[in-house]
């Protein structure tokens, strides 16, 4: 029955993450979403932004501060890193779970935070309560939290894909290289010289070279799992394709492996994870287009006794969105599954 549904509230509809967020929760068996927000473009209905939901949900975009005097259970901050601080920070005393989609309180102190943002944090006790949201990692933590710091898409697709050997010791220092390429829609909905189409359409380019801001949130989540200091060399590239990721991690370790120990390694720490996806041969892009599942392809070069793994994620879902809902369930005591078991869109 609707009343005994938990209630949520969308805060920043305007963008992909927030529609994505929306079409996943309105189909949420144990939800209903009481409200959805845009300054931008309050007053209009949710469908008028975007028309793929006529008739599905026609609700009334509303101004942020409606959530300050209501009741809900959760509340998904969909807004750009630096806004969702303001926001956390008003509705501290609010019983309401937040889970925030920016970067604003991933790290590890606000000194980190500003030295890759490139700004001062306005709500530095939020950081002895945020959990990174990593349900793969963190489950336990995640249960308990009232702050979910949901994880990028590039840290997403990059952390999978080496958490078992980092977990087990197995990394050897300095070694790590990730080659990461994503889609368009990891840039955002606001289009700009980057995003034009003919600077994108038939065109392939590096960026954030050595000083791209997910590089420190792999970096620390990394460090956790290894119990010491790690750095790592990423690289971000732009695709011309709309949504997606694909990360190719290299690493030395610390003994020689081969094929079936490493399979081994992988399928025993994602053993009960249903949603990281083991896999026998690399993984496309189009392999998880659409759903909330990791695909990861873990491969032992012989000939250079390196670790080559490769994972694929949609980055507006496993890494964002459906990533932020199984955070919920986890929050609620649900099953973690439910809402998210969409198979992947292929063609």
């Amino acid at each position: 029955m609707e009343n005994d549904k938990y209630t949520i509230g969308i805060v920043g509809a305007t963008g992909f993450t927030g529609s994505e967020l929306a079409r996943l929760l309105c189909q949420h068996e144990n939800v209903t979403i009481k409200h959805i927000t845009s300054e931008t473009h309050k007053g209009k209905l949710f469908s008028d932004l975007h028309p793929q939901f006529l008739g599905i949900l026609d609700q009334k975009l509303e101004s942020a501060d409606v959530i300050g005097d209501s009741e809900l259970d959760v509340i998904f901050l969909a807004l750009p890193h630096g806004v969702s601080m303001d926001f956390v920070k008003k509705w501290k005393h609010k019983k309401s779970k937040i889970i925030d989609l920016s970067g604003d309180f991933r790290l590890s102190s606000p000194e980190v935070y500003k030295d890759w943002y490139q700004k001062d944090h306005v709500f530095v006790e939020g950081f002895e309560n945020a959990v990174y949201g990593q349900p793969e990692l963190f489950a336990e933590q995640i249960k308990k939290s009232s702050l979910v710091a949901n994880p990028g898409c590039y840290p997403t697709a990059s952390i999978l894909s080496l958490a078992p050997l980092f977990a087990a010791g197995l990394i050897e220092e300095g070694s790590v290289i990730i080659d990461a390429k994503s889609g368009l829609t990891g840039a955002g909905v606001k289009a700009n010289d980057t995003t034009h189409f003919s600077n994108v359409n038939e065109n392939f380019k590096a960026y954030g070279v050595g000083v791209h801001r997910h590089t420190v949130e792999i970096e620390e989540q990394f460090s956790i799992l290894g119990k010491s200091n790690v750095q790592v060399q990423f690289t971000p590239h732009l695709l011309p394709i709309d949504r997606g990721i694909l990360a190719t991690s290299y690493a030395k370790t610390t003994r020689k492996l081969d094929q079936e120990s490493l399979n081994s390694i992988y399928n025993d720490f994602y053993e009960g994870k249903p949603f990281v996806r083991i896999r026998k041969i690399a993984p496309a892009i189009k392999d998880v287009r659409g759903s909330h599942y990791c695909d990861i392809f873990p491969f032992w070069d012989e000939r250079t006794g390196r670790v080559i793994a490769i994972s694929t994620i949609d980055n507006l879902l496993k890494g964002a969105a459906s990533q932020a809902v199984h955070n919920m369930n986890l929050i609620l005591g649900l099953e973690e599954k439910t809402g998210l078991e969409q198979i992947p869109l292929r063609p």
